[in-house]
C-alpha cells in the first residue's frame, strides 16, 4: 500500500473497529490506521510518516507532528489510538525529543476523545509474532500476512505504526476471548 497524507475525511466502509497506530519521533512519525472488519479479518486503510524538517525549531516541529495526527484522526475517525512507549536507551537527548513526539501525539488523541493505550516494543513484537524479541524481518513478515499484502508497508516507521496498530487489535481480541471465556 503507498503513503497516504493525512487529508480530508474519507467514507469508510461499516467497519467492526479502527485503530491509528502510532510510532513516535521528532525527525519521522510512522503512523498506520488498520480497521478490523466484521469477518475478523484485518485491513490497511492508510500507512505513512510525518516527516518534519531537522532545521526548524522544535516547537514548530512538534505542532506540525500534533496537527497532522488531528487530520488523520478526522480523516480516519479511529475508535482507538495506539502508540508505542517510551524505550530509554542510552542516547538520553534521543529518549527526551521522542518524549516530545509522544506529548503531540498523546495530545492530539486527549483532544479527540479517544483512547488511548501504550505498548512497549516488545509487548508489540510478542503480539505480532509470539516472541519479544522478534527482528525486523519477522515483523514485516507477520504484518504481511495479517493483512495479507505482497509487501510489508514502507518506510520502516509507516511499518512499525502499522504493527502497532495490529498489536492493539491483537490484544484486544485477547482480552475479548480472555473475558468470555
Amino acid at each position: 500500500m503507498t503513503a497516504r497524507s493525512p487529508g480530508s475525511r474519507i467514507d469508510l466502509p461499516d467497519r467492526e473497529w479502527c485503530v491509528l497506530g502510532i510510532d513516535p519521533g521528532t525527525a519521522s512519525t510512522g503512523y498506520g490506521v488498520v480497521m478490523e472488519t466484521g469477518s475478523g479479518d484485518y485491513e490497511l486503510l492508510a500507512c505513512g510518516v510525518i516527516r518534519t524538517r531537522p532545521e526548524q525549531p522544535m516547537h514548530l516541529r512538534l505542532r506540525e507532528i500534533f496537527l497532522d495526527i488531528q487530520k488523520l484522526i478526522h480523516e480516519f475517525q479511529p475508535h482507538e489510538v495506539a502508540v508505542e512507549e517510551l524505550f530509554f536507551g542510552r542516547n538520553v537527548t534521543t529518549a527526551i525529543t521522542v518524549g516530545q513526539a509522544r506529548g503531540a501525539a498523546l495530545l492530539a488523541a486527549a483532544l479527540a476523545d479517544l483512547p488511548l493505550t501504550e505498548y512497549t516494543p516488545a509487548t508489540i513484537k510478542q503480539a505480532l509474532t509470539g516472541y519479544g524479541n522478534a527482528d525486523k524481518f519477522q515483523m514485516q513478515a507477520m504484518v504481511r500476512q495479517l493483512l495479507d499484502l505482497d509487501e510489508a508497508p514502507h518506510p520502516d516507521d509507516a511499518a512499525d505504526g502499522v504493527a502497532i496498530a495490529l498489536c492493539h487489535l491483537q490484544t484486544g481480541r485477547f482480552q475479548a476471548l480472555v473475558a468470555g471465556a
